[in-house]
């Protein structure tokens, strides 16, 4: 499942974030790039322990703790740390597959990538190019969304980004390990929630609603691992 989560930053947020990236000391993006992503992967990232990449990264994820869309679709159990990057000068990242699992720099934590996750940091008309592209069952998808907007996809889909041949591409990417590692039975019980939310919203509740409610709670119980 492919999703487009709006306005997950505030544009306030957006602002504050992008004046704090402009002014960061950034690094050559191979510093998280795995044996076969190096050859493909030509960009700027900010050191994860870097300041900058810690505080913003606390925005994020409180942002995203309040958010129901993307907790009902990704279902989280752990997350790892958002990072920053950016494109420019031509600067691209081939066709790739995420690693399947990543350590949290520093600490025991191992993180599933069952989740990749990318917030669009720059407007679409800041930049020419840089959009990332995915590739799967039903052919190539090209997403360049507006700042603040994010999009969620399952990691194990392979992607790339586009050159940036005119301005900078900023943005956070990350990923994360769901208590559902399917993505077909995510997809199911995020389909069922939004049903159920949407008859709410029409009918308020009803023993009907109070059923499907139970059903998609004994899906989870049954499928969830935490």
């Amino acid at each position: 499942m492919l999703l487009k989560i709006p306005a997950v930053l505030s544009k306030q947020q957006v602002e504050t974030a992008r004046k704090a990236l402009l002014e960061a000391q950034w690094s050559d993006g191979n510093i998280t790039a795995g044996y076969q992503s190096a050859k493909t992967k030509n960009n700027l990232q900010l050191p994860g322990d870097s300041q900058v990449a810690r505080e913003l990264g606390d925005v994020i994820l409180a942002a995203l703790a309040q958010n129901n869309l993307f907790m009902s679709a990704a279902l989280p159990n752990k997350i790892f740390p958002p990072l920053f990057n950016c494109y420019q000068g031509g600067q691209s990242f081939g066709t790739h597959v995420d690693n399947a699992i990543r350590q949290v720099p520093g600490t025991p934590v191992k993180v599933r990538t069952d989740l990749s996750m990318t917030i669009f940091l720059s407007e679409p008309d800041e930049y020419e190019g840089g959009e990332l592209v995915m590739e799967d069952t039903f052919g190539s998808q090209r997403i360049k969304l507006a700042a603040g907007d994010m999009v969620l996809y399952p990691s194990t889909s392979l992607h790339r980004v586009t050159p940036v041949t005119k301005g900078r591409r900023l943005a956070s990417f990350f990923w994360l390990q769901s208590m559902v590692s399917s993505d077909e039975k995510r997809s199911i019980l995020f389909d069922m929630d939004m049903a159920i939310q949407a008859l709410r919203n029409k009918l308020d509740d009803s023993p009907e609603i109070v059923q499907l409610t139970g059903v998609y709670h004994n899906l989870l119980r049954q499928w969830a691992q935490t």
